[in-house]
Order: structure tokens, then C-alpha cells, then sequence
């Protein structure tokens, strides 16, 4: 038997990604909150990439920031390269991604938990979950303390009965020779809880004296960083290089010969890997026309000589592993002081949850981050502080916070999970969202900061900081609007930049639509009266360029937002609506969609079965309000 050892409102098990921002969104929501993890010195440890953002990765670290979340502020105090991708293309597709110092961020982000009042941090291992009435209520961990509360959020990352692969060798293991989580997976079972079994791997690492980098070409960072946080303005932090390479001839070579020691192809491995990180054997096995592929070489930390090799995750045997990374230009003589590994865990199947991550099977139970069947830090944090944010407001008595497809990439994410699942582990990408002109990294504030500081996490000053924003950037495009130029005072500029000249009178927010002309041609015309940082200028520019664009996408998310009014009780028995097709009808049942909008989503269902729906809901809601 057990001791009771504390109660609390929230309790968060695990402390990685998706754990950190569930504690700290519960815990400034008012929430007493106890974080339990297996080791408190893996914190937002990074056993993958030590890097953040990139494309679609980098939005929701800007939107996690936009909500209140801690993200984008930890990794801007602990970057040692900044750089924002994709600048030749559209505002839609630009991407932050910044390499971390590992060794920084994890100590950062733990020292920022710490600090929090309303936060308790513990080492422990749970074991089981304590279930009363159908509800959870509570955790017991290995030396059977009892924790009560009244939500609990799971965020156990790669840690369900994880166990490490490399060729032959296989062991029970968390990431980084971690303990793994084995009971707890047992316990969920138990509980009626649908697992899968995923599988994601990481690169081997090297020592930086013994690369040659004069034959790898350099990746420095951006001259004048931007930021993840909008509440960061300034950073001394010193950038340092990445470094580019490729695999060879012989790098092919020697995978394609021992391939059959490869785990992935040997039958090993029983978990399916993420598509869109493919391991090293898997991509010269899938991509066999390719005589070469991209290798990256990233620093760890400032104060470590511990080189990542991105683009070279494997689990081949360790000394098949070191004769592939000497064949790699730069590398020819390099020191391996980790391998590379595999790592298979259980994951629950994300369609057994509601829209606020709650679990629809034990009413009080969240699920956050790779748990359910995502890969990526980003990813994690994303679903985390959704996560932390709905257990507080159950505990809280209200309504839980949805967002939808429109509001942010973390909707996406979400309603992707709960609406269609996922048979490998899920990773965001910018083609998954219909309403990426909308979704754009420049604009988070707009889109989530509201919602942030209605939920309590965003400061009244911080409010008042971006109301001042929001309106300087109405009253510049008004400006530009009813600013009228004479061709004599417009042309000379435009002729500079080889645009064609103008005839008659225009006003200055028609010639910036040209995509030749910047916000900052115009200011030399006509410098604004109100002082404009660079952020607002830029919100000018894309605001007035993209006008078109954006009222178009706008329209089809009016149309989207009719379908997610239209709810559905959860009472509805979907046996007893005639004419749905046999799939449909299977398919409602097990997603239990909240929504018109949600039920459209499910694979399966088809336009027909939605008419049939809507005729039902309405004549269904007509007998409930007539009490019948």
C-alpha cells in the first residue's frame, strides 16, 4: 500500500518539452502544480537536435510565446546561431530556427521552474494513475507516494517502455541511458487505453578537433538575429558557425552492404519511424538515385567540443556507424563520443482524445507532446501548454480552450491528431495547414495574444504593449491610404528601383502593393509621424502586399467557422440517424467530433453523411428544446 504524500490541483508527469509548459501554464493560471519526472536533470533536455523552429516548428514556437508560454523566451536567452529561413520566398513559408546550447537551455528552463511559486518539482517514477468514480484524482509513484489532484497531464515523451536500438544490441532505456517507463504503459493498458508503437532515432555525435572543416562549407548565422519571443528586443548572445558536408560514394557503399544488420531492415525494429526523418539507411534505400545527401554539423554548447551530425540518424551497429561517418568529407579521421541510436516507445492513439487533449476514456487525464504521437520539441510544447492551460480551466470549472484550424498551427496540430490520428509519428509541416497566408511567423501576436491574456498568461503590460502595436500599425496603413503623391514627387523613386512610373495622382498604400517597392522606399517619400519599430513596419508591408490574398482566405474561414458553431451534444447516439453510411457511422462513434466542422475532417466521412447530420442535429435539437 501506499502513503498519501501531497495534494495539488494539477499534476504534471514528465519535464520535457510538452512537460514545462503544461506545469508553467497551470501554475500561473493559479494552479497549485506538481511536476514529477524520473530525473530532474533531464529538464527540456534535448536528446535529438540541440536546435528550435524551423519551418512550421518555428509558428508555434511563436505562437507558444504569443499564448504566454516559455519557449521562445528560454531559447532566445541561450541561442548560439539564429537564422530565419526561406527569406526568398513569401512571408508565409519564413522560418526562425535557432541552435540551442543544450547545456543552456535545459539549466535556464529549469531555473525558470524553479522560481515559479505556484510550481512544485520532484524526482520520481509513476507508476499508476489513481482512478475514482471514472475520474482521475491522482498519481502513485514507485515508492508508492500518493499524489492527489484534480487534473492530471501526462507528458512521458519517449520514455513508455522505451527501449534503445543499435544493429544487434537492444536494452530497455529512456533516451540518453535514461530509465524507461515500464509500468506506467502496463497501467494504461489496464485502464482500456489503445497503444502504438513508434519508433524515432538519433545521429551519432563527434569531437570537434578531430573534423576538418576546411572541407565542409560554413552556415553562419544572421547578421541582425530576429527573435522566437516578442518580449525579447535585444541579445548579446555570440553566434557560432554550422557546418555543411555530404555523405559519399562509399558512405552508400558501406550502409547498402550492411544492410542486413540494419535493425530497420532486419525485422528489429517493430515501431514505425517518422517519415520525414528518415534515418541515414532508410533515405539510400528510398532515395537510391540521390549520389548524395545534405550532412550538417552543429555545435552542442558553447562549452562542449560535441559536434551533431544532422542528417545521419541511424541505428546500424557502433562500428558500422564509425567506417560510415569517416566517409563523410571532413570527417575522414573523426572521433565518435556517442552512437547513434533507435528508440521504440508506446505512444497513445491520439483519436482516443477530446480537442482540449483531454482523454475521452478517463475524464481528468491530459496527454501532451510525443506521447501522443508526435516528434519535435516544438511540437511538444505546442500540445503541452494547451495541455496545462485546459487542466487548470477544468480545475477552475471552465470551459476548455479550443483553438481551430484558422487561429494557429498548434490548432492544426491538435485537430489533426484528435480528428485523424497517426500511423507514424506526426510531425507539423507548413502543406498541413489550408490558412498558412494567415499562420504567418510575423503575425502570432495578432492571432493568439488576446486569447493569452484573457486564459491569464499574458500580462496586463505586456497587453497594453501589444494594443499600442496593433493600433500604430492601423493608423500607418490608414495613412498610407489617404496619403496622396503627384507623379512629379513619386517617379524619380520609382524609376531608381525600376518600377514603372506612374501617369496620375496615387496613394502611397497603392504603390507599396508593387512587389518591388518596401515599406522603407515609402518612408523616404513620406517619413510616418508615428514612431514604428521594425516588427510594425514589417506588419505594414505584409498587411498591405497580401491584402488580397488574405480577405480570400478569410472568407473560406468564415465558411469554416459556420461548420465549428454548429455542436454536437455528446449525448448523440449516431446508430440512430438513418442513412448514414456504415463507415461514417463507426467512424463518429469512436471520434466523437464536437463539432459540424470536426466531423467534415474524419477521413471516411463523406459530404452526403454530413447532410444527413446536419437534417438529424436540427430536428434533434428542435425535440430537446421543446424538452420531448
Amino acid at each position: 500500500m501506499g502513503y498519501a504524500a501531497g495534494n495539488y490541483e494539477v499534476i504534471v508527469v514528465g519535464a520535457g518539452h510538452a512537460g514545462c509548459e503544461a506545469a508553467l501554464a497551470a501554475a500561473r493560471m493559479g494552479c497549485r502544480t506538481l511536476m514529477v519526472t524520473i530525473n530532474l536533470d533531464m529538464v527540456a533536455f534535448m536528446p535529438c537536435n540541440p536546435s528550435i523552429g524551423g519551418p512550421a516548428k518555428g509558428h508555434v514556437v511563436r505562437e507558444v510565446d504569443a499564448l504566454g508560454g516559455e519557449m521562445g523566451r528560454n531559447i532566445d536567452k541561450t541561442f548560439i546561431q539564429m537564422r530565419m529561413l526561406n527569406t526568398g520566398k513569401g512571408p508565409a513559408v519564413h522560418a526562425l530556427r535557432a541552435q540551442a546550447d543544450k547545456f543552456l537551455y535545459q539549466h535556464a528552463m529549469k531555473e525558470t521552474m524553479e522560481k515559479e511559486p505556484n510550481l512544485t518539482m520532484l524526482q520520481g517514477m509513476v507508476e499508476e494513475l489513481i482512478v475514482e468514480d471514472g475520474q482521475c484524482v491522482g498519481v502513485i509513484t514507485k515508492t508508492g507516494a500518493e499524489y492527489r489532484a484534480n487534473a492530471v497531464v501526462l507528458t512521458t515523451g519517449t520514455y513508455l517502455r522505451g527501449k534503445i536500438i543499435m544493429g544487434e544490441l537492444m536494452y530497455e532505456s529512456g533516451p540518453n541511458n535514461q530509465q524507461p517507463s515500464v509500468r506506467l504503459s502496463q497501467n494504461l493498458k489496464e485502464l482500456g487505453f489503445d497503444l502504438v508503437r513508434f519508433k524515432t532515432g538519433t545521429p551519432p555525435r563527434v569531437h570537434k578537433d578531430s573534423i576538418d572543416f576546411s572541407q565542409t562549407e560554413i552556415q553562419p548565422g544572421d547578421e541582425k538575429p530576429k527573435f522566437f519571443s516578442y518580449e525579447t528586443k535585444e541579445s548579446d548572445n555570440e553566434q557560432l558557425p554550422c557546418w555543411l558536408t555530404y555523405t559519399s560514394e562509399e558512405t552508400h557503399k558501406i550502409i547498402t552492404d550492411n544492410l542486413h544488420r540494419a535493425p530497420m531492415f532486419s525485422g528489429v525494429i517493430e515501431g514505425t519511424g517518422p517519415r520525414y526523418c528518415p534515418s541515414i539507411e532508410d533515405k539510400i534505400v528510398r532515395f537510391s538515385d540521390k549520389p548524395k545527401h545534405q550532412i550538417f554539423l552543429e555545435p552542442e554548447g558553447k562549452n562542449t567540443s560535441e559536434y551533431y551530425v544532422q542528417g545521419f540518424s541511424t541505428s546500424m551497429p557502433e562500428e558500422v556507424q564509425l567506417k560510415m561517418l569517416r566517409s563523410v568529407p571532413g570527417l575522414q579521421n573523426v572521433q565518435m563520443m556517442r552512437t547513434g541510436y533507435a528508440i521504440e516507445y508506446d505512444a497513445v492513439v491520439p483519436t482516443q482524445l477530446w480537442p482540449s487533449l483531454e482523454t475521452k476514456r478517463l475524464p481528468g487525464l491530459f496527454t501532451a507532446g510525443q506521447i501522443n504521437g508526435t516528434s519535435g520539441y516544438e511540437e511538444a510544447a505546442g500540445q503541452g501548454i494547451m495541455a496545462g492551460i485546459n487542466a487548470a480551466r477544468k480545475v477552475q470549472g471552465k470551459e476548455p480552450v479550443v483553438l481551430d484550424r484558422s487561429q494557429g498551427y498548434i490548432g492544426v496540430l491538435i485537430d489533426d491528431l484528435v480528428t485523424k490520428g497517426t500511423n507514424e509519428p506526426y510531425r507539423l509541416l507548413t502543406s498541413r495547414a489550408e490558412y498558412r497566408l494567415l499562420l504567418r511567423h510575423d503575425n502570432a501576436d495578432l492571432r493568439l495574444t488576446p486569447l493569452g491574456h484573457e486564459i491569464g498568461l499574458i500580462s496586463d503590460e505586456r497587453y497594453a504593449r501589444f494594443l499600442d502595436k496593433k493600433q500604430k500599425v492601423e493608423q500607418e496603413i490608414e495613412r498610407l491610404k489617404s496619403t496622396k503623391v503627384r507623379p512629379t514627387e513619386i517617379n524619380p523613386l520609382l524609376e531608381s528601383i525600376g518600377s514603372a512610373p506612374i501617369q496620375d495622382g496615387s496613394n502611397l498604400l497603392t504603390i507599396l502593393r508593387r512587389p518591388e517597392v518596401t515599406y522603407a522606399h515609402i518612408a523616404t517619400i513620406s517619413p510616418s509621424e508615428i514612431e514604428l519599430d521594425e516588427e510594425m513596419q514589417e506588419q505594414v508591408e505584409i498587411q498591405i502586399k497580401y491584402a488580397g490574398y488574405i480577405e480570400k482566405q478569410l472568407i473560406h474561414v468564415e465558411r469554416l467557422q459556420k461548420m465549428e458553431k454548429k455542436k454536437i451534444p455528446e449525448s448523440i447516439n449516431y446508430d440512430d440517424i438513418q442513412g448514414l453510411a456504415i463507415e461514417a457511422r463507426q467512424k463518429l462513434s469512436k471520434i466523437r467530433p464536437i463539432s459540424i466542422g470536426q466531423a467534415s475532417r474524419i477521413s471516411g466521412v463523406t459530404p452526403a453523411d454530413i447532410s444527413i447530420l446536419l437534417v438529424y442535429l436540427e430536428h434533434y435539437n428542435r425535440v430537446t428544446a421543446a424538452g420531448g
